[in-house]
């Protein structure tokens, strides 16, 4: 038997290529490779972000195909901070033949991550985004017909201790020891505070109040009801897919139907977009996405206003927004509005409405879990809307990505691929079990018998027991 103190050696100093340790790679991987290269990928990347690299000065840097692989990366295997992603990758000798690293090489650090983020502007990450659009285009998982709109929060590396007031950057408890002062209190106690504290009206207003640290954050209530700075993410799906057809990144304390109009304008880009690309690369051939885009317009009650409902009618957009309980409204003056609510209310009562609400709880839904949920992006660790929107892009991007595997291998992220392995061996087993066992009427009666008979022990437990997967308990 081997032992640790006799594996204790002087490590040679050259190894070659050939004796170091290799791995089979991932196959989830794998095929997430030969999509990007089919598809040519890095050249798309190398000849969009050309203008933030020099020919001969600074050190050598991260090329833009292995940055962008990084940050699929975060969100297939479900990675919150850019941290998380290199010691991820430098502990995987799968990812390294993702990233194409060999193992004399070291793999990126934060920092350089970080580097190469802030050195790429917002519409380079959007022309990514793009680009995978018009990849699940080519394989028609794209239509844009139909598109759901919905938005949720995602909590800023910002705490809501630190926030300050705008016009004098004084601090909450600061603050509060003025209104003490004012009130009569001269050194006020912890308690004192507290008290002032608990009967001031309208306490965190985002008009009076900023973080100092992320100042696009805004004070907004989370989905399990707690407040925390945040930024409102907003997604335009489409509803024959599930694709995340535009993404936006919002402050946390504007309405949806102030928010809506720009996300179904930068939906209205990208689909013209992706028309107009496949119009080039296959002028003769059907097209996959729909000639009239936004012809429906799905989304929750919160997006219902009358104006809102009236400019998606002058549109061309048939509205399906369900109408929250206001009472009898007064439409003196009002008569374009009244037609189009008056519209849009007839079509969400009825069978095609309906439909179409429940399957926009289902996709929609779905992105947000497994892009924020999963994919660990509901607590960024980003500072600065831009800086979260490029994460969130590409995120995003990766999520239509996982369309395609879902299509291909049935699964759409590694894990996911994994685990279908383990149903398939339960699936199996259950089938065995279910198969009916043939035996000898004389075996069976006998098996009564000696297990009605038999005194209780851990044998005749384990031998008369029913059995649990498929089957039944008629023997014993």
């Amino acid at each position: 038997m081997g032992t640790r103190k006799h594996r204790q050696r002087q490590e040679q100093l050259w190894v070659t290529h050939a004796e170091l340790a290799a791995a089979p790679g991932h196959p989830f991987y794998r095929k997430l490779n030969e999509l990007l290269d089919g598809e040519g990928f890095d050249e798309f990347c190398e000849a969009e972000c050309a203008q933030f690299y020099a020919d001969d000065n600074g050190r050598p840097s991260l090329t833009p195909g292995t940055y962008f692989r990084l940050l699929l990366i975060g969100y297939f295997e479900g990675l919150d901070s850019e941290r998380g992603i290199a010691w991820r990758c430098a502990d995987s000798l799968g990812l390294r033949e993702f990233l194409r690293i060999g193992l004399n090489e070291a793999t990126p650090n934060h920092s350089t991550i970080s580097r190469t983020r802030r050195l790429m502007d917002v519409e380079t990450h959007r022309k990514v985004f793009l680009w995978v659009l018009g990849a699940i285009a080519d394989r028609g998982l794209l239509k844009g017909k139909t598109v759901g709109v919905d938005a949720t929060n995602l909590e800023a590396n910002a705490a809501m201790r630190s926030i300050v007031r705008r016009d004098n950057g004084a601090t909450y408890e600061g603050f509060l020891t003025d209104l003490a002062r004012q009130s009569g209190i001269e050194t006020p106690t912890r308690e004192d505070l507290a008290r002032i504290d608990r009967k001031r009206p309208k306490k965190t207003s985002n008009e009076e109040w900023m973080s100092p640290s992320d100042p696009d954050a805004r004070v907004a209530k989370m989905k399990d009801g707690t407040t925390h700075l945040a930024h409102k993410a907003e997604h335009a799906v489409d509803m024959d897919s599930g694709a995340v057809i535009a993404v936006t990144l919002q402050a946390a304390d504007h309405g949806d139907t102030t928010t809506m109009r720009e996300t179904l304008a930068e939906t209205a880009e990208n689909l013209a977009h992706v028309i107009e690309r496949e119009a080039e690369k296959a002028p003769d051939s059907n097209p996959q996405v729909s000639l009239e885009p936004l012809a429906e317009i799905v989304a929750d009650k919160g997006y219902h206003s009358s104006e809102t409902v009236l400019n998606l009618q002058q549109a061309q957009a048939r509205t399906y927004i369900p109408e929250p309980q206001r009472g009898r409204r007064k439409w003196t003056g009002k008569a374009d509005q009244q037609k189009a609510v008056y519209a849009n209310r007839r079509r969400v009562q009825g069978p095609y409405g309906k439909r179409l609400l429940r399957k926009r709880g289902e996709l929609i839904e779905r992105s947000f879990a497994h892009c924020y949920e999963t994919g660990a992006m509901r607590r960024v660790y980003l500072r600065g809307r831009e800086n979260v929107l490029k994460r969130q892009l590409i995120h995003v991007g990766a999520f239509n990505l996982s369309l395609i595997f879902r299509q291909m291998l049935g699964a759409g992220t590694p894990r996911e691929l994994q685990n279908r392995l383990t149903q398939l061996i339960f699936v199996v087993l259950w089938v065995q079990g279910a198969l009916p066992r043939s035996s000898s009427p004389s075996e069976s009666t006998f098996r009564r018998q000696r297990c009605r008979s038999a005194t209780p022990s851990l044998d005749n437990w384990i031998n008369c027991r029913p059995r649990i997967i498929g089957g039944s308990a008629t023997d014993c």
